[in-house]
């Protein structure tokens, strides 16, 4: 994005969004919330898990596989857990929906769990980290997906897993930490973004179908098609897969539906855990801690060629500053594909701020 690029104000993409999920069908709430969340991933910065989404579950909403009412079912219940059959209804809500139970609940017994399966696609994870450290608590949110493979194990040359992302939240006295990373090197969807504008990786973060290592993430479309490395690449790999057999276990495992089932619906298991540090040593004592380190962090020597070392979420909290000041400005190709939606539905985009 360059200084020319358009910038909206936030508040003004947010209700498109919700009106354009309103016209498709979806409830007042399950819309609000998606792009509430839907936004708030573009302020952090994460532009393939922001409105690049929207148009795409339009799309699921227009073609019936996801729902556009109701509720979860409980199949599960104790004090401190939970497990929901989603029903494939907007993973955004759902998830969000889950921190708050999962929170509620941190809050009376110290932790607690829900599971969900057949949710809807979940987007970008750091947002529901910032949700639950609002409320001076720890999360963990995980998620993968049973429909789709596209991640290899070490050393294998054809797809197991999903990305399998999971993000881990910890207040602090200041921005809280955000740890929001995955099983693989890369995500779906900016392999998708890459091969859609002719671009290579930075990197081998692919295979073929032969088991070669690649810059060209095209291979996911070959036929046969290759597949995304697991993190640590054909030197470390082992760790990427361990990590994504431990999402996977956690997810699909708890949640009883997982790939044994072959589902093939666009989706997600996911797991939301919560603790609530005032039922241990306090949250006071915790963000003491996590507040040394931080800032223990920060003050790090850079390396040669690094200009500052940072926590985890400390780009995402001044990326978001700054959109919410100046205005947000999208990835290339977001506002052409809102246009479209915008136009079909009767609605007009928002007006860029001057300047």
């Amino acid at each position: 994005m360059t200084s020319s690029t358009p910038r909206f104000r936030p508040a003004e993409l947010q209700g498109l969004a919700e009106d354009l999920l309103r016209a498709a069908g979806l409830d007042a709430e399950k819309a609000a919330t998606t792009a509430e969340l839907l936004v708030e991933a573009d302020l952090l910065g994460h532009t393939t898990h922001g409105l690049a989404l929207l148009a795409p579950y339009l799309e699921e909403i227009r073609a019936g596989r996801l729902a556009k009412t109701g509720a979860p079912e409980v199949l599960a219940e104790a004090p401190a857990t939970a497990l929901w059959d989603g029903r494939y209804l907007p993973g955004l809500w759902l998830t969000a929906e889950a921190i708050d139970a999962a929170c509620a609940r941190a809050a009376r017994l110290g932790t607690a769990a829900i599971a969900i399966r057949r949710s809807g696609h979940i987007g970008c994870l750091a947002v529901f980290a910032r949700r639950a450290t609002a409320r001076g608590q720890v999360v963990l949110v995980a998620s993968s997906d049973p429909s789709v493979a596209t991640v290899a194990p070490h050393g294998g040359r054809t797809a197991v897993f999903t990305p399998d992302p999971i993000a881990v939240g910890l207040p602090t006295p200041g921005e809280p930490i955000l740890v929001d990373i995955s099983a693989s090197i890369t995500t779906n969807a900016m392999s998708a973004r890459l091969a859609r504008e002719g671009r290579k990786g930075p990197g081998l973060w692919w295979i073929d179908a032969e088991g070669r290592p690649t810059d060209d993430p095209a291979v996911l479309d070959a036929d046969p098609p290759g597949a995304i490395l697991p993190v640590g690449g054909l030197d470390h790999g082992h760790k990427g897969t361990g990590l994504a057999l431990v999402i996977e276990g956690l997810t699909q495992g708890l949640g009883g539906f997982g790939r044994v089932e072959a589902p093939t619906t666009w989706g997600a298991a996911v797991l939301v855990q919560a603790w609530d540090p005032a039922l241990f040593a306090g949250l006071e004592a915790f963000t003491r801690q996590t507040g040394w380190l931080a800032e223990r962090v920060r003050a790090t020597p850079p390396r040669p060629g690094v200009e500052a070392v940072r926590v985890p979420g400390d780009q995402a909290a001044a990326r978001r500053r700054t959109a919410l000041a100046e205005g947000l400005a999208l990835a290339p190709g977001i506002l052409e594909a809102l246009e479209r939606e915008a136009r079909a539905a009767g609605l007009s985009l928002p007006e860029p701020l001057p300047g």
